[in-house]
C-alpha cells in the first residue's frame, strides 16, 4: 500500500474513532432547554475597575484548590487542597499559620470544599468521599452525615455555614453522580435539578432538606439574625433565600438574580451584610446553547481540550443584607485574582479562594 493511501486510511480512522467518541459522549447526557436572562449591563455598582490587582498571593507549596478558607481564633488559615490543576484525585486539610508557613493539618485523602469553624473550633467540612465531617484541633475526622432523610447520597457536598444555635447548614450539589471534572461540565450542560440545601443538628444527628433539587448548588450563608440562609444557585446565576423564621419560615425565594457571572462563595460580614465570590464572568456562548439541548449534547461530546475555556477574571461583590449589590470589585485580566470561589473577611483583609489556583488571595479594604 502506498504512503498516501495509508495516510488517507489511518486518517479516516482517527476521524471515525473521533465521531464516534463524540456521539457516545453525548448520549450520555439529557440537557433540558433553558432561557438565561440577558446579562446585565456593568453600569453603576456593576462598573468594571481592577481593584483587585493589588492582590496579594499565600503561597500553598504545591497544592491547588482553596475553594473555601476558614479562619481560626488565633487568625490562622485553614483550606481544602488537591494535588495538582487538573488531578482532585487526592487532597489534605492545610494550616497557613499568621507567618504563612504552610502544614498539613489533616491528610483527608480528598478535595475538602467547604468549611467553617463550630463553636468548639471544630472543623465543619465538605468531604467529597465522606459528606458532611467535623475534624477536631488534632485533625482526626468524624463522617456526620452521607446521605440525607431520604437515603439520598452526597456526592458532591460543596459549601457550609453554622448558625448561633449551632446548626448547620449545608449544600450537596448532586445526588447522582459524583466529582470529576467532566461530571461538574455535565452538571451545568444538563441544567437539571439535583442535590440541595440541608441541616445537620449535631445534638439529634438529624439530617432535613430545606430545598430539594438545585441547580448547581454552592456557597452557603446564615443570615446576622439567624432568620435565613443564603444557597448560591450557580448554574442559574441567582442567590436563594431560605427563610428559617417568621411568617416566610419554610419558604424559599431570590435573593438576587441574573448575576453578571457564576456564582460560587457567599459569606456574613459582622455588619450583617454579605461577600459574594465568582468562579468567572458569564460566558455569551454558553448562554446561547442553553436553549438549544442537541447543540448542548454535541458540544459536551468534545474532548475536553475543544470544550469552552473558563476564563480567568477575577470578581467580587458587597452586598447589603437585603440583597443589594453596594459595590463590585474586579481583576478584568486574570492576571492576579483569577477566580475567587469564596470570600472570608479578617481583620481588614479579604482572603480569597480558588478551584484550581496555587494560593490563597489576600486583598487589603480600604477604611
Amino acid at each position: 500500500m502506498k504512503i498516501a493511501s495509508l495516510v488517507k486510511y489511518a486518517t479516516l480512522l482517527i476521524l471515525l474513532i473521533f465521531i464516534t467518541s463524540v456521539t457516545f459522549k453525548s448520549c450520555s447526557i439529557n440537557p433540558e432547554a433553558w432561557f438565561p436572562p440577558t446579562p446585565p449591563k456593568l453600569v453603576g455598582a456593576l462598573h468594571e475597575n481592577e481593584l483587585l490587582s493589588s492582590t496579594q498571593h499565600i503561597d500553598l507549596d504545591g497544592w491547588y484548590g482553596p475553594e473555601d478558607i476558614a479562619i481560626d481564633k488565633q487568625g490562622n488559615l485553614y483550606c481544602g487542597v488537591h494535588i495538582s490543576e487538573t488531578d482532585f484525585s487526592d487532597g489534605r486539610i492545610l494550616k497557613i499559620d499568621t507567618s504563612g508557613k504552610v502544614s498539613v493539618f489533616c491528610n483527608t485523602e480528598s478535595w475538602v470544599a467547604g468549611l467553617h469553624f463550630d463553636s468548639n473550633q471544630n472543623l465543619i467540612a465538605c468531604d467529597l468521599e465522606r459528606g458532611l465531617i467535623s475534624v477536631d484541633k488534632k485533625g482526626k475526622i468524624t463522617t456526620l452525615a452521607s446521605e440525607d432523610e431520604n437515603g439520598n447520597k452526597f456526592l458532591i457536598p460543596n459549601d457550609v455555614d453554622i448558625a448561633s444555635d449551632g446548626i448547620i447548614y449545608f449544600t450537596n450539589t448532586s445526588s447522582k453522580i459524583p466529582f470529576s471534572r467532566t461530571h461538574i461540565w455535565k452538571l451545568l450542560m444538563e441544567a437539571k435539578p439535583d442535590g440541595g440545601l440541608y441541616s445537620y443538628n449535631p445534638k439529634t444527628k438529624e439530617v432535613k432538606t430545606l430545598i430539594e433539587g438545585t441547580y448547581f448548588g454552592n456557597g452557603v450563608a446564615v443570615s446576622q439574625k439567624d432568620d435565613f440562609v443564603l444557597m448560591v444557585d450557580l448554574a442559574k446565576y441567582r442567590i436563594l433565600r431560605y427563610w428559617l423564621k417568621g411568617s416566610n419560615k419554610g419558604t424559599t425565594d431570590i435573593f438576587l438574580d441574573n448575576l453578571p457571572g457564576f456564582p460560587n462563595g457567599v459569606s456574613r460580614r459582622t455588619d450583617g451584610s454579605f461577600w459574594l465570590g465568582f468562579s468567572t464572568k458569564r460566558d455569551s456562548s454558553l448562554d446561547e446553547i442553553h436553549s438549544k439541548p442537541l447543540v448542548k449534547k454535541l458540544v459536551y461530546g468534545l474532548p475536553l481540550f475543544l470544550q469552552p475555556k473558563v476564563a480567568r477574571y477575577g470578581m467580587i461583590m458587597h452586598l447589603s443584607a437585603d440583597g443589594e449589590i453596594l459595590k463590585t470589585y474586579y481583576d478584568t485580566t486574570g492576571k492576579v485574582v483569577s477566580e475567587a470561589s469564596s470570600v472570608e473577611e479578617h481583620d481588614g483583609y479579604l482572603y480569597l479562594g480558588g478551584d484550581v489556583s496555587g494560593y490563597i488571595g489576600k486583598y487589603k479594604l480600604e477604611n
